[in-house]
């Protein structure tokens, strides 16, 4: 089992690797070979297996590094490169080249290795709950129309139409996932919108003011990276006769205002950690965020098999177990 993580040197990527390793094995089978491929990848790539692991550095747009990292002899895709929202609504042309063209380059790839006689390749796709926007109903579900309000969503939502219909002709096995919000992010803040969702716990449970760049009232459709990693490998396991036709998918998540979320940092960090959250309004982040849903049904989801996290306060536990901060 060979298996390709776009983004690989990303938080996600990174800890999908990570856990990978420690299974072993996906789908039944032993995992042979992980490759990944990022721009950049962190200190911590020492801690992996170097005799299974290869990291690439490189652009996902460019068709010579994709069929560098995307071999015949590849199973399974994860394909987490992204130019994240923030800065897709702010270079246009970037996102346009890193979100789509990178997409398209990628699924190219993978035709030519069906093409030439291999079994298609399955593929994860991570798509995002920026795919929706514009006047929505209180509660989404699955039968929500996608219409996207940013650049980012567009792309996004792209990038599911070409998964399915790649499908469709039996270029590949995928399947598309729509991500809630992450909290919480370990690292430093990134360009994404969202950032300010980890930012409120991350930073003040390390005992830095946290300024807050959207309204407590503020509601975010939220999942634990354990989670989400978790989602990742079940997507992919679960057989293609379980997606159907439909292959995107809107993941279970927890809904929680700014506000109940910092509550939730002070019942499990005390007054100290949350009085480190400070409030100053960016109205482009605002602006960004406001077309995001925060509520959500997710019945097929939840049929599938797929998990959201309990509460916030569990979110914030998680977080504090993996990173070990003495409270």
């Amino acid at each position: 089992m060979k298996i390709l993580i776009t983004g690989g040197g990303g938080f996600l990527g990174f800890r999908l690797a990570r856990t990978l390793l420690a299974r072993g094995r996906l789908g039944g089978k032993p995992i042979s070979a992980i490759t990944l491929l990022d721009g950049a990848f962190p200190s911590g790539l020492k801690e992996l297996d170097k005799e299974k692991v290869t990291a690439v550095t490189g652009d996902i747009s460019n068709a010579d590094t994709i069929a560098g990292v995307c071999t015949p002899d590849t199973d399974a895709v994860f394909h987490l490169a992204a130019v994240v929202s923030g800065a897709a609504e702010a270079d246009f042309d970037l996102g346009m080249r890193v979100n789509l063209k990178g997409m398209e380059l990628l699924l190219e790839q993978l035709r030519c290795i069906s093409s030439a006689g291999a079994r298609p390749p399955r593929l994860v796709y991570t798509s995002s709950v920026a795919a929706f926007g514009g006047d929505l109903p209180e509660v989404l579900d699955d039968s929500t129309i996608a219409n996207p309000q940013t650049s980012y969503g567009a792309q996004k939502v792209i990038g599911e139409y070409l998964v399915t219909d790649f499908s469709r002709k039996g270029y590949i096995d995928g399947r598309s996932l729509r991500l809630p919000t992450i909290v919480v992010r370990a690292g430093k803040p990134n360009a994404a919108a969202s950032s300010f969702a980890s930012g409120i716990i991350r930073e003040p449970l390390n005992g830095v003011i946290s300024e807050c760049p959207v309204a407590p009232e503020t509601g975010v459709w939220l999942l634990s990276p354990g989670r989400v990693v978790e989602a990742f490998i079940h997507a992919w396991e679960l057989p293609a006769e379980a997606w159907g036709s439909r292959r995107w998918l809107n993941l279970p998540g927890i809904t929680a205002s700014v506000a109940e979320m910092v509550e939730a940092m002070r019942k499990v960090a005390g007054d100290a950690a949350a009085k480190r959250v400070v409030y100053k309004a960016d109205a482009r982040i605002q602006a960004i965020v406001r077309t995001w849903p925060a509520r959500f049904r997710t019945p097929r989801a939840l049929e599938m098999g797929f998990k959201p996290d309990p509460d916030v306060e569990s979110v914030i536990r998680a977080y504090i177990a993996d990173e070990n901060i003495k409270i």
